[in-house]
């Protein structure tokens, strides 16, 4: 074979040779000193950061002692990245290597032009392979998660109803069948591309001379191969795509119905078996020499595709399932109620009839002091206003939280909202780097209150407050620092040459120094420049404020944090602040999903970043873990050890989570259910506690989530006593509606506390009987003459009417429905609690604290002892309004009279001061005339429609005021 001439004449045009001036050439050996160190100077510049991103991260992990966890993660991602390349590149240079000879060796000895005789092309075609197979090893090793599952899978113990496999198979193997088949497609896909082109290229010059080409018998028997390898696969990918038939969404329900059980698993089954003879035919063409049969057979293929997947299917729904849908859809609407119940851990709810009295009587109040002592009259965001307002003491404190929590105080089970003062970098004055790595570095101390009081004033009444922290309550807090919390923070610089700022006193700040263990050491100068190019800093290498003991922290979000360690692991969106033995400790809810649970009705989560997918159908909350809020140390306990999605997680990661049996006790006495998992378990069972099939198909008994204007109310945390329980505890309650109607049809509680921790309660009302509904207790508030009249007068008297959430309290078997009143003023951002509203459906009372309304509800004589400065404000309303309340009929009617007529007056000048005072001595006026106690402001007022504000719920700071389920929102940071 000749070699092809590719000298260069120095003349394209006319084919001589010249002679030009040769430019002055470097001396030899200098053009490598020089590039060697280019390159160099170019992998320093490249691989540095991704060098220090890899030692800081490291250094992190091992300072929060998971650095197995580190390790674990690390490795197998890049095994598989190094397996699924190389088998790549062996499979795809196998094929293009093999052609490239067959193809050169068929070239015609006086072909000296073809592409496959290119000095480099070997080369190419070895870049190409190391190309792809690179970027399939990338592939697979985004897939860690799933495929470290399926060599660690655990047993469900449960079998699916049509395959008779355990559940399993769906949520570890399954998903490692499809990558692998995929991943091994889409080879075998690019080697049969690239090796028919190959082939092409041999007959380029056939093809240009002769208008046509032919294959050789070496090319025919490799590209048969290859197709009849990718014939296989194409015929497992069927073969698998009959256990999708369980995820199908085309029936009455979600699973697979009657049409794909008796149409769309034959036609699987059918075109599983007829690809894998067409593959077989394949290879039998290569010993023929003939494609003509493999042709025929591709078309019956694709016929027999046709009509088994598109037309047979529409058939069978259409003449035999749609005419008696229900009694064919029967057995897997059966199926899909059972799947979906287990999924969402509801099919041991337990179930208990209740028939609501009509009035709440002293003798059930009496026997629940702990339910009455602890009826929230504290909404979220009116608190979290007044708290900023009262309690963030300088600008750069901030509360992006409050949370709801429980302790016992003085032998009292008291329930009470906590927030926590953290810095808010934003809002230095002066935000110098010093400033804000080495001064401002910590929020200070928590406040805390009890859902259930207030000042004279209608402020919040505190149990810890101010800086340093004041404590009333037999609580003591030793760590009142705050390094790691809520809000997105930089990274800090601590036990450095400068004193920290503590917390604001008097003239003088208190400075302090950390003297815990969180943070990575960064005293030497290595670690310095690792961070240095980490964090693109240079003021790291060159300030003088470090010493050998000098940490840094980052990661100080608390789920940053924890979602480092636990990526796997979906994440609720609100932690909360617990004070645990004297330190303050973060609490967060993670819980183990999946969207292969069979027959399992997904939800939707909605969006972002680290929900693998939007659709879930099945979660577990199988952990529970803590943050300590000053050394940032991390722990995870399995809180669900049936769940066999954590049990797995716990073989790959050993020594990784804890048992629950390892909390302290103070710890467990805080845990509670979650808030989002009871959310996503209220919405599924609203429709899926019909069990009835028939009753299910019709949708005869659909409930609906109670609302608040357009938005669904929120579950609420109470401290109750169940029926046929002695004591109270802290549970999780949400009422249910029927659907197009407004009365109240069940209430669901979720269980936190001690060994009934996360059991379901479900107690339902008779059909007969009306039970009200949070709306209909909303109209009847509205429309009450002297609540309504109140409310317009102080709408026009500049101040805005927070109407809080409305609570349905069950006392014994009644049900209290509690709503509390707020004023803020036009221009204000203080909220003031004013009035409570109490009703059991049947009266509307409300009073300004929640003990006389309770006295008026109940029919009692108000009590003798009065608040604060009470007698002298009823005793000068009297003395402007009149003279003491005594007399005959006539004279109290006549002084009725009087009153009134001073109140119109008023009213018509604009005097509505005195107006206010006037019509409360008409009201109390006719209530002595009629033998009542008193109840409040009267009723008589101008016409006018109440116009209330709602409460404005704000996106940020993220409080417990969401309405729909909200799992794994990763908080913005700056640490990276």
């Amino acid at each position: 074979m000749m070699t092809p001439n590719w000298k260069f004449n120095g003349n394209w045009n006319s084919g001589e040779e010249h002679s030009r001036p040769r430019p002055p050439s470097l001396p030899p050996g200098l053009g490598k000193k020089i590039a060697i160190p280019v390159i160099a100077v170019l992998a320093l510049l490249i691989g540095s950061p991704l060098l220090s991103k890899f030692y800081t991260e490291l250094l992190w992990f091992k300072a929060t002692e998971y650095e197995g966890v580190f390790w674990i993660r690390l490795w197998p991602q890049w095994a598989l990245f190094l397996i699924a390349a190389a088998m790549g590149f062996v499979i795809l240079v196998a094929n293009w290597r093999f052609a490239h000879r067959s193809a050169t060796s068929d070239l015609p000895p006086d072909d000296q032009t073809s592409p496959l005789l290119f000095p480099g092309a070997k080369w190419i075609l070895l870049g190409l392979a190391a190309l792809v197979a690179l970027n399939s090893g990338a592939g697979a090793k985004e897939n860690w998660i799933m495929i470290l599952q399926y060599f660690n899978k655990t047993p469900f113990g449960t079998e699916d109803p049509i395959f008779g496999k355990d559940v399993t198979f769906y949520v570890f193997q399954l998903p490692f069948f499809r990558f692998l088949r995929g991943w091994l497609q889409g080879i075998i896909i690019l080697s049969l591309f690239g090796t028919a082109a190959i082939y092409g290229l041999g007959k380029m010059r056939e093809i240009q001379q002769q208008q046509r080409f032919s294959i050789s018998r070496t090319a025919q028997t490799h590209l048969a191969a290859l197709a009849a390898i990718l014939a296989l696969l194409f015929g497992l990918g069927f073969w698998l795509q009959r256990y999708n038939l369980l995820f199908s969404e085309s029936g009455v329900v979600f699973g697979a119905g009657y049409t794909d059980i008796h149409a769309r698993l034959l036609a699987l089954n059918v075109m599983a078996i007829l690809t894998v003879v067409v593959g077989g035919l394949i290879l039998y063409t290569i010993r023929k020499r003939t494609w003509k049969s493999a042709a025929v057979l591709i078309a019956f293929w694709v016929g027999t595709s046709v009509i088994l997947q598109g037309i047979y299917p529409g058939i069978i729904q259409k003449y035999l399932v749609g005419p008696n849908e229900f009694q064919r859809e029967q057995e897997y609407i059966n199926y899909n109620i059972d799947g979906t119940l287990e999924g969402y851990g509801l099919s041991n709810l337990k179930t208990e009839s209740m028939t609501p009295e009509q009035s709440v009587t002293r003798e059930e109040v009496n026997a629940n002091p702990g339910t009455m002592n602890n009826i929230r009259l504290w909404d979220y965001a009116p608190l979290l206003r007044s708290f900023k307002q009262l309690q963030e003491i300088r600008s750069y404190y901030d509360f992006p939280d409050v949370d709801i929590d429980r302790y016992h105080l003085d032998g009292a089970y008291r329930q009470v909202m906590v927030a926590a003062r953290e810095l808010d970098m934003n809002k230095l004055q002066n935000p110098t780097w010093v400033n804000r790595h080495l001064e401002f570095t910590h929020g200070y101390g928590i406040v805390m209150s009890p859902v259930n009081e207030s000042t004279e004033s209608g402020l919040p009444n505190f149990f810890i407050e101010d800086l340093p922290p004041k404590i009333g309550v037999p609580l003591s807090i030793d760590r009142p620092q705050i390094y790691y919390g809520e809000n997105p923070s930089p990274y800090a610089l601590v036990n450095t040459e400068v004193a920290e700022f503590d917390y604001p006193m008097g003239a003088q700040n208190a400075r302090t120094h950390y003297s815990g263990s969180g943070g990575v050491p960064i005293g030497s100068t290595l670690n310095q420049l690792a961070f240095t190019l980490r964090f693109t800093d240079t003021e790291l290498l060159f300030t003088g404020s470090l010493k050998d003991e000098s940490r840094i922290m980052f990661y100080r979000n608390v789920q940053e944090r924890l979602r480092k360690v636990a990526p796997f692991l979906l994440f609720d969106t609100d932690p909360y602040l617990s004070v645990i033995d004297g330190r303050l400790v973060w609490i967060q809810d993670a819980y183990t999903t999946s969207d292969s649970y069979p027959y399992s009705q997904p939800v939707n989560l909605g969006g972002g970043r680290d929900r693998r997918g939007t659709n879930i159908n099945y979660i577990r909350n199988s952990v529970k873990a803590t943050v300590d809020a000053y050394d940032g140390n991390m722990t995870f306990y399995i809180a669900d050890t049936d769940d066999p999605v954590i049990r797995t997680w716990s073989k790959v990661f050993p020594g990784l989570f804890e048992p629950m049996d390892a909390m302290s006790e103070g710890l467990r006495s805080h845990i509670r259910y979650p808030m989002a998992l009871f959310q996503i378990q209220s919405e599924v069972y609203r429709t899926y506690h019909m069990t009835n099939a028939n009753t299910f198909y019709n949708k005869e008994d659909v409930w609906r989530l109670a609302t608040e204007g357009p938005q669904l109310s929120e579950p609420y945390y109470v401290i109750m006593r169940l029926q046929e329980e002695g004591d109270e505890e802290y549970a999780l309650i949400s009422p249910f509606m029927p659907v197009g109607r407004d009365n109240m049809i069940a209430w669901m509680a979720g269980r936190s506390d001690g060994d009934k921790y996360g059991e379901l309660l479900l107690y339902k009302f008779p059909k007969q009987t009306l039970v009200y509904g949070p709306s209909q207790i909303e109209a009847l508030i509205d429309q009450n003459p002297e609540i309504s009249a109140q409310l317009s007068l102080w709408s026009q008297r500049g101040s805005n009417v927070i109407r809080g959430n409305m609570l349905i309290i069950p006392i014994s078997n009644s049900l209290l429905y509690v709503q509390p009143l707020y004023l803020r003023a036009e221009r204000g951002e203080l909220p003031e609690l004013k009035r409570v509203i109490l009703s059991t459906g049947d009266k509307i009372v409300w009073d300004q604290t929640l003990d006389g309304a309770l006295r008026k509800l109940l029919g009692e004589k108000p009590a003798t002892v009065t608040q604060p400065g009470e007698e002298e404000r009823e005793g000068a309303a009297e003395q402007k309004a009149g003279t003491p309340l005594t007399g005959d009929m006539q004279s109290l009617i006549r002084r009725a009279g009087e009153h009134y007529e001073k109140a119109q007056e008023a009213l018509r000048s604009g005097d509505w001061e005195t107006y206010g005072e006037e019509m409360d001595a008409v009201g109390k006026t006719l209530r002595h005339l009629k033998g009542l106690p008193e109840e409040g402001p009267a009723a008589p007022q101008p016409t006018g429609t109440a116009t209330p504000q709602p409460q404005s719920m704000e996106e940020l700071p993220r409080t417990e005021t969401e309405s729909q389920p909200q799992i794994g929102t990763e908080a913005p940071t700056d640490n990276q």
